[in-house]
């Protein structure tokens, strides 16, 4: 166990399932007091909750759509309240929506895609900077994605680039933060397998698993450690402004 996350209060954005919810329950067991975030699957959340209580850990539920700023701000309030204070954020909530070619999409769905993937980070960490710095620094930490790392595959145009975005927002808010002793980092998972791929082709699952040198797929419990140790002023206190990369070998920088 890491002693330093001990009575940590974390919020963790869309952990309702997949990644999310797997390092909501960790950052539990280590110690941390968690905010489960979630919006259309509030039952989800509650059951993400309800697992961590029942290992003894403390957790509350928060609710709301991140891709609002008035509610993404409305979000972090509650969890600062019910938590008393904030010392870790992840940004974690995002989805690629539907696949699209560059070619076909339209404005309505690129608007969609980064609001939820963009503009929700922003709006987050906004709200949520005043209270990581009142508490003397802390960790914030994005979800990126090898998609955005590499371009993605055919009909991940707009989701990829959003990723892109994230990860530049990453290095510009690290450097940004630095002075308050906030350290800004981004997990890109690789190909996980979890709720969000549950309408991926399977031409499409097979031709990332081809290109893994792993020969797998990942599973939400393999990102789990990456967002721990950044979590950790013990394991990671010297590190801010970087992208881990968490996916089998698929891509290597």
């Amino acid at each position: 166990m890491l002693e330093d996350l001990k009575g940590k209060r974390a919020l963790v954005t869309g952990s309702s399932t997949g990644i999310g919810a797997a390092v909501a329950r960790e950052l539990a067991r280590q110690g941390a007091v968690v905010a489960v975030h979630g919006n259309k699957n509030a039952a989800a959340a509650r059951e993400v909750v309800q697992a961590i209580e029942a290992e003894g850990g403390k957790a509350i539920v928060v609710l709301g759509d991140v891709s609002v700023p008035a509610e993404a701000e409305r979000l972090v309030e509650d969890a600062v309240k019910g938590l008393g204070g904030l010392d870790i954020l992840i940004n974690n909530a995002g989805a690629i929506l539907e696949r699209v070619t560059n070619a076909a999409f339209d404005q309505d769905m690129y608007q969609r895609v980064y609001d939820l993937n963009v503009r929700s980070v922003l709006a987050v960490t906004k709200a949520a900077y005043p209270h990581l710095k009142q508490a003397g620094g802390g960790s914030i930490i994005n979800t990126g994605s090898v998609a955005g790392r590499f371009g993605g595959f055919l009909g991940s145009t707009v989701y990829a680039s959003a990723k892109a975005a994230v990860h530049s927002i990453t290095r510009n808010a690290a450097r940004e933060f630095a002075p308050d002793k906030i350290r800004v980092n981004t997990v890109a998972p690789g190909f996980i397998i979890t709720p969000f791929h549950d309408r991926t082709p399977e031409n499409v699952r097979e031709a990332a698993r081809a290109q893994i040198p792993m020969q797998r797929l990942g599973t939400a419990e393999d990102c789990v450690g990456a967002y721990v140790f950044l979590a950790s002023e013990t394991m990671s206190g010297y590190i801010t402004g970087q992208i881990i990369d968490v996916n089998g070998g698929q891509l290597m920088s």
